[in-house]
């Protein structure tokens, strides 16, 4: 079956994509406008290379470093260096792992927006004001929670600095669990763009025979998904090596919770269809992500004008946009 084409919704300060099946996502993906994104080609200063190695560091003008591999022989430090991006900054915790990027003499140029990337990549793309109904919002709780129910057990997702970990859990039978499992697994991976090095953690199987039906289910599951992967090994473990251009939609949302909330926030205000000035109500700690630039936007797209108020009361995520008499 031909997959849905993606739908790319250019919102505040976020451009969000989905394929949708019967008003559900089957696969998202998300971009926020200055990120330093696969495909941008910068110029920067060869910063430290090791004798003899292909790989070294190269620092952009702003002061960020990239890790550039096939440096050419007569690449020396200190001298400037025109690279190509294939994998951006990926935030996690308290630490960061740096783009990465190869020596390139294509023009300059920043990093195509997500809808040229969907395109050259060989998918349909249609460019929409706004998404029709689907379950955004659910799936942007799922990535904050890090918790995906399925029946008879749970996903616990935990992205590392090493692999993004999904922990299965449940009252059903170990073989049971882990069948019951797999569609919800290969569901989450498409959903919130998972890439990468990614371990998933089955209930242990002792026949051989029960294991081997856990991986044939996990192949049928995720047929069309471009990944490498192991059998499963005698404790369950099973690991999948994806592609990977940039920060999953768990790892950004779990680094950069709070700027998400306010996007999320913004996008609910910019459907607000009641006439009047549009009031948006906050956690305090919610108020500084609201930046002048995001609320301009907010208001140029409206019309109209917009206030804020700090409600402790409310969860970081739990903003509110209503229209309130001018």
């Amino acid at each position: 079956m031909p997959l849905p084409d993606w739908l790319v919704e250019r919102g505040i300060g976020e451009t969000r994509a989905v394929q949708l099946s019967g008003g559900r996502i089957v696969a998202a993906k998300i971009a926020w406008p200055g990120e330093l994104a696969a495909g941008a080609v910068v110029e920067g200063v060869l910063v430290s290379r090791a004798a003899g190695s292909k790989r070294g560091t190269v620092r952009l003008e702003g002061g960020e470093e990239v890790l550039v591999d096939r440096l050419p022989k007569d690449a020396s430090e200190g001298a400037p260096i025109r690279i190509e991006i294939h994998r951006a900054r990926i935030d996690e915790g308290a630490r960061s792992k740096r783009a990465q990027g190869r020596p390139s003499n294509a023009a300059l140029s920043p990093a195509p927006d997500l809808a040229d990337r969907l395109k050259a990549a060989g998918q349909a793309v249609r460019i929409v004001p706004r998404f029709p109904a689907c379950d955004w919002n659910e799936l942007v709780a799922e990535a904050i929670d890090r918790v995906i129910a399925f029946d008879g057990g749970a996903l616990h997702l935990s992205p590392t600095p090493a692999m993004t970990l999904i922990d299965i859990d449940g009252t059903l039978p170990p073989r049971a669990l882990a069948l019951a499992a797999v569609p919800a697994v290969a569901d989450c991976l498409r959903r919130l763009d998972i890439g990468g090095s990614i371990g998933i953690d089955f209930p242990t199987l002792q026949e051989k025979a029960d294991r081997r039906a856990v991986d044939e289910a996990l192949a049928l599951a995720l047929d069309g998904f471009p990944h490498e992967r192991t059998a499963m090994n005698g404790f369950g473990f099973v690991q999948i090596v994806a592609r990977l251009e940039g920060p999953s939609i768990l790892q950004r949302l779990a680094r950069h919770r709070l700027s998400a909330a306010a996007r999320l926030l913004l996008r609910r205000a910019e459907a607000v269809t009641e006439p009047g000035a549009i009031l948006l109500r906050v956690h305090p700690a919610l108020e500084p992500r609201l930046t002048d630039d995001l609320l301009a936007e907010l208001g140029r797209r409206t019309g109209r004008e917009i206030r804020i108020e700090t409600d402790p009361a409310l969860a970081p995520e739990a903003g509110m946009a209503q229209a309130v008499p001018l």
